[in-house]
């Protein structure tokens, strides 16, 4: 029963035995094992650590098995406590045991971050990426569902990296929660030192919308990596044309899932590797996947078929990238115009890569019995699969690196990625592609439908067309090439709108995506808010956004990729982001380090806003999303960029309040003889 979330931890759970309460389900996906090099001493501070949690009469029963789990397992998830006796999804928001409704907006996030047709690995709290957990275990879990049931208008829940810290007194206008993920002193971020910290349960990697409750399943990334696909081809292959086009790429996770649905709805042909059949058959079987095949030889026949009859299908490789690769590479006919990847090298020694020439099995085997031959056996696939890009980059393919660490782990293993010193030579896809879309304004905002009505999402949907044709109306008689190319994006955002729910996007809750602007989102808000108000839409609506946005993240080789003052090293700006979201209106904030370019490669900032119908959520909600776009356009426009320099003057003819600073131009030849 949903009313148990407000109980905790109860009797019932120690009860079992322990070969009952480390038996693993078979139905879902497990993370593999972890392998922490942890000393004896610190194995007994992991235990120690967990057992805080408990009365210490329960403290004989669970330390020899939080032993036991730490040393199957490589972390103590605490299966003992996994809920089973009510199903974890989205509720709609009225089922929640809580006072206070920002608060059960908050649980019906966590428990869609947790549904097991969401994430990844539902039962070891990790939604995305390898490794992007929610919580450290399963008790703090019951914690924070229990406190966010007990959570007044007038409290505030603090989280430190799934622990959930305790309610404080605060304000109406507060967040009523504050989340942080990975916050480390930074010279303590390296890879050796998130795997015991997150083994010790002190710390945990909380990806982008993993840890901050904002995940939507794969729908959360297809509206960008459409437009990224689309763009790509104008760019690249300067056509307008989508079709008869073939993109190859990997990985079909939590992010990565939405590739082949992306391509189908860009009008190309989509070719996804994945080495884990459990992965691929889960997209087929919620139709993300069009066609699957392990047989390289029919793969390229099909490719063939679809690109002479000019159909837009995606085609799901079972197997691995570098096979692939090298097989369209020895092809005699060259068949491949775009290019990628978006296997989780984040994580690349931990499960979110895998290297040819063993199975998939042998290969997890390898991973935990011997580390050190893992990531060797690793190191020389990447040499690989850079070798095979080549190959079909010199007869003609465009390749982009997707912010994944692609290029980052193959140059670190030894394969010839640079350009020059510290450039590589194939450009980051937010550097080459997405840069000045981002300098626009325009990025993957999102609402969710907590009534868990698709009615309600599909009046969402007209809402926002509509927005969406306002503003075309009002930039149309515009001939300057800044917002010609807002225009585009306008018109790809409408295109996108119209027919989004024809592709069947909803994975667990009823949620949206859609790229917009400071002033689409704001004015989607106001009227989502007011049509609640109304009673056309039967409940409230929560508002958010993927990390990777304007102004969510400051990542070198991603977000701030287009960044060339040499500030792209600099967190301010995800920084500030979360700050100020806090006192504008949101209804929560996170600050993570990492995201999907890894530990210590990122800091990235979020936010939930709920709207209800009530004047004070509109108003919040115009407040929040103007800082929210705008603090990244004025970074942006600082760092040189022409178009977010044009985007944030055009933002302080609109809001009188708003003076930023902006650079002044610099003569390149008055600097050429200086030095």
């Amino acid at each position: 029963m949903i009313s148990e979330l407000a109980l905790g931890i109860t009797d019932k759970y120690y009860a079992l035995s322990t070969a009952e309460a480390l038996a693993i389900d078979p139905s879902v996906p497990h993370a593999p094992k972890r392998t922490p090099a942890l000393t004896d001493a610190e194995r007994k501070q992991a235990v120690r650590n967990a057992l805080r949690y408990f009365p210490a009469e329960r403290h004989a029963l669970l330390a020899k098995e939080f032993a036991l789990e730490l040393a199957t397992f490589g972390h103590i998830y605490m299966y003992r406590f996994r809920p089973t006796s009510y199903e974890m999804k989205a509720y709609p928001i009225t089922s929640y045991p809580a006072k206070c409704v920002q608060a059960a907006g908050i649980m019906l996030q966590i428990q869609n971050n947790l549904d097991k047709s969401v994430a990844q690995f539902p039962h070891e709290l990790i939604t995305y990426g390898g490794n992007g957990s929610v919580f450290n275990n399963w008790a703090q879990y019951h914690l924070t569902m229990k406190y966010l049931s007990q959570m007044s208008d007038e409290q505030t829940l603090v989280m430190y990296s799934g622990h959930p810290h305790g309610l404080f007194p605060s304000n109406k206008d507060a967040p009523r929660a504050i989340v942080t993920n990975g916050m480390v002193i930074p010279n303590y971020s390296s890879r050796a030192d998130y795997d015991k910290m997150y083994a010790l349960g002190n710390s945990q990697y909380g990806q982008m919308t993993a840890g901050s409750y904002c995940y939507i399943g794969p729908q959360g990334i297809v509206h960008g990596t459409t437009i990224t696909v689309m763009n790509a081809v104008r760019k690249y292959l300067e056509t307008d044309e989508m079709a008869g086009k073939v993109f190859v790429t990997a990985g079909l996770g939590g992010m990565s899932g939405a590739q082949p649905k992306a391509g189908v709805i860009a009008g190309v042909i989509c070719v996804v590797a994945e080495v884990d059949e459990s992965a691929l058959n889960k997209r087929f079987n919620q139709g993300w996947l069009l066609e699957k095949e392990s047989n390289l030889d029919k793969v390229v026949a099909r490719i063939k078929e679809a690109k002479k009859a000019k159909i837009a299908t995606s085609i799901g490789y079972h197997g691995n990238i570098v096979d692939l690769w090298e097989r369209l590479a020895e092809e005699p006919e060259h068949l491949i115009d775009l290019g990628s990847d978006q296997t989780s090298l984040h994580n690349p020694f931990g499960g979110g890569y895998y290297p040819a020439s063993m199975s998939f099995e042998d290969a997890k085997s390898l991973m935990e019995s011997d580390p050190a031959a893992f990531k060797i056996a690793v190191q020389k696939t990447l040499i690989r699969h850079i070798t095979a890009v080549d190959k079909l980059t010199a007869r003609g393919m465009r390749f982009w690196d997707y912010g994944n660490a692609f290029l980052l782990e193959a140059g670190r293993a030894g394969a010839q990625v640079f350009a020059e010193p510290g450039v590589f030579k194939y450009p980051s896809y937010v550097q080459d592609i997405m840069g000045d879309i981002f300098s626009l304004g325009f990025g993957p905002f999102r609402w969710i439908c907590t009534s868990g009505e698709h009615e309600d999402l599909l009046k969402t949907d007209i809402i926002a067309k509509r927005v969406i044709e306002d503003l075309m109306a009002e930039n149309s008689v515009s001939t300057d090439p800044f917002d010609l190319k807002s225009q585009q994006q306008y018109q790809d955002n409408h295109l996108w709108i119209s027919k989004c729910d024809d592709h069947k996007l909803v994975v667990g809750s009823e949620a949206r995506i859609l790229y917009c602007n400071a002033e689409g989102r704001s004015r989607i808000a106001v009227q989502l808010n007011e049509a609640i108000g109304r009673g056309d839409i039967k409940g409230p609506i929560m508002l958010s956004r993927d990390h990777h946005d304007v102004s969510g993240t400051d990542s070198p080789w991603r977000e701030t990729s287009n960044i060339t003052d040499g500030s792209q090293f600099c967190a301010d700006m995800a920084v500030h982001n979360a700050i100020g979201d806090s006192f504008r209106g949101a209804t929560s904030v996170s600050l993570h380090n990492g995201g999907g370019t890894g530990w210590g490669e990122a800091m990235n900032g979020g936010f939930l806003l709920l709207l209800d119908g009530s004047a004070d959520a509109g108003r919040r909600a115009k407040s929040m999303l103007h800082w929210d776009v705008n603090n990244g356009v004025a970074r942006r426009s600082w760092s040189g960029n022409a178009y977010a320099k044009h985007q944030i003057q055009h933002a302080q003819k609109i809001e009188p309040k708003l003076t930023v600073t902006l650079p002044q131009a610099v003569s390149e030849d008055l600097l050429a003889d200086l030095f």
